[in-house]
């Protein structure tokens, strides 16, 4: 049996080499389909493993709260919401069983400027006393790669990011040198480390007092940093510090205006999103997969008709309707695993070719993970997608009469 299955394998990749160019074009079909869906799903697994990363990094016993509820919860959009975080809902959830410390971060685009020229960039302001410092000194976008942290009694301090005066001023802003951020000067005394968040990377960080002074604002927090005290469940002192605050806002369940997060639930947030992003994009790959299994399919019509006399010579010396079949089904599946093949190999191509690009911009979270899973998949879907490609014209091929085949002339 496997002797046959053999010859069967053989037979047909002869045919492939009498028909080169057909098959050439039959395949492109399919590896394109499969070049889209490896190059996507492997980008999307990196970037998920990257997003484990950053949040191992940031801590598993975090706690991240933000003003506004649903889906305008982000630092990001502190502007676009009415509700506000301020220095009370710190001292609020600082007394909250459960929570180690919790400090309060300012964050907005502001303009800075540097030697002559202007440009804009995220700003995050946070205290500076010797709690706070131990605090975001293990938060990973607060690390330092050199200099020091600002003092509490240093008030025009600043930090960069290690990107900050590459990618707005093409040249490295040093610790010492002096910057205007909203026409105040300050001068720089550390450099954070690198995260491959260009956000992080590029951003500016100043203590909490001058950052309020600098824009006016005298009670006012983008978001608050929690850590749970060891022994503490993250999940269950999220809960407390949600009910602290809804008392102390005096709002029902349901009309918060903040939001209170874990680490893990941010997590899956993110990974829901990209995968919702990664499933339509593989979707719109798989169109170009049918597409190319239409191709496959009418490839092996024109197959079944070219190859009448043959079909009939089989079926004179022996063959039976199942080997013609299997010959046809084997023959289409090796098509959609050649292009199978081919597509893994370009679909590397291409995310490898996507994370260096964005390695060089400095976005170092885009990365590919390969795995086996996915190459084998990949295999065995592109081979499947042949052989029911062309099961049709198999079928056919099986029911010709021997005699009306042997009649047969083009």
């Amino acid at each position: 049996m496997n002797a046959v299955i053999l010859d069967y394998f053989r037979f047909s990749l002869r045919t492939f080499g009498a028909r080169k160019l057909r098959t050439s074009l039959t395949i492109l079909g399919i590896f394109i389909g499969i070049a889209a869906v490896v190059s996507l799903i492997s980008l999307g697994q990196g970037m998920q493993a990257a997003v484990d990363e950053q949040f191992e990094m940031l801590g598993s016993n975090r706690i991240t709260v933000t003003p506004g509820g649903g889906d305008m919860s982000s630092p990001m959009t502190t502007g676009l919401v009415a509700a506000k975080l301020c220095d009370h809902d710190v001292e609020v959830i600082r007394k909250v069983k459960g929570v180690d410390y919790a400090i309060g971060v300012l964050v907005r685009s502001t303009k800075i400027e540097y030697r002559g020229k202007s440009r804009y960039t995220m700003l995050f302001a946070s205290s500076t006393d010797s709690k706070s410092i131990k605090f975001i000194q293990n938060i990973d976008y607060f690390m330092l790669q050199e200099g020091r942290y600002p003092k509490e009694s240093e008030k025009y301090k600043a930090t960069v990011a290690t990107n900050t005066g590459i990618d707005l001023f093409d040249r490295e802003i040093k610790t010492g040198e002096k910057i205007t951020v909203n026409d105040r000067n300050l001068e720089v005394v550390a450099i954070t480390k690198k995260t491959g968040n260009p956000v992080h990377d590029t951003k500016i960080t100043i203590p909490l007092d001058t950052a309020r002074e600098i824009y006016g604002i005298e009670d006012e927090l983008s978001l608050i940093f929690v850590e749970v005290s060891p022994g503490f469940m993250p999940a269950e002192v999220a809960e407390n510090i949600e009910k602290a605050l809804r008392r102390d806002h005096r709002v029902k369940v349901g009309e918060e205006d903040f939001t209170v997060s874990t680490a893990e639930q941010m997590i899956a947030s993110f990974k829901g999103m990209l995968g919702m992003v990664q499933a339509f994009l593989v979707g719109i790959a798989f169109i170009s997969l049918l597409v190319g299994g239409v191709g496959i399919m009418n490839t092996m019509y024109t197959s079944v008709i070219e190859r009448t006399r043959e079909i009939g010579i089989m079926k004179s010396i022996g063959a039976r309707n199942r080997d013609v079949m299997a010959i046809f089904v084997i023959e289409s599946g090796l098509l959609g695993l050649v292009g199978g093949i081919v597509g893994i190999i370009m679909g590397f191509a291409i995310g490898k070719t996507a994370e260096m690009i964005a390695v060089s911009s400095g976005v170092t979270i885009l990365k590919v993970f390969y795995s086996a899973e996915l190459i084998i998949g990949a295999l065995l879907f592109s081979f499947v997608v042949g052989s029911l490609s062309g099961m049709l014209p198999a079928i056919e091929a099986s029911r010709k009469n021997p005699v009306d085949s042997l009649r047969y002339r083009r």
